[in-house]
């Protein structure tokens, strides 16, 4: 066979193996997998403040607000529609529960994480490697001796 047929022919198969070897590459990578699993604790956690919104939070605001049936069933009727806005209050509890809880984790927690691993940064004690390029850098700042 021709060499130059034989690297044509070849082409597309080293094509898929690139594309392959690239997408097993980024699909194992660290970050993924961590992406994946925040997704999952997302959605779960998402699944647990709707649960609390619905089944506690709305039901004991139902309590506290006269009204004959529960938070389901809140509507105005406005020429002769219906529209259901308890509905809406529990899914905007629900929404306001979950940032809430994103802004004390991200904002709150990771920015002290962030400024106390700054901290103890500053306050680590120098290496012997950084001693000795503190000394020469100390040793280049002064005046020549001439």
């Amino acid at each position: 066979m021709d060499p130059l047929k034989k690297i044509v022919a070849a082409q597309p198969a080293k094509q898929v193996f690139s594309l392959v070897e690239e997408f097993k590459n980024f699909a194992f990578k660290g970050n993924v997998i961590d992406l994946a699993v925040g997704v999952i604790i997302g959605t779960a956690f998402g699944n647990i403040v709707s649960s609390l919104v619905k089944q506690v939070i709305m039901p004991l605001l139902s309590v506290v607000v006269p009204g004959e049936q529960g938070y389901l069933h809140w509507e105005w009727d406005i020429n002769g529609k219906k529209i259901p806005y308890g509905l809406f209050l529990g899914d905007l509890v629900n929404f306001l529960i979950v940032t809430f809880a994103l802004y004390l984790f991200i904002v709150k927690f990771l920015g002290w994480m962030m400024h106390t691993k700054k901290a103890e940064a500053a306050t680590a004690p120098l290496t012997k490697d950084q001693e000795l390029l503190t000394e020469i850098r100390d040793l280049l700042k002064r005046p020549a001796m001439g």
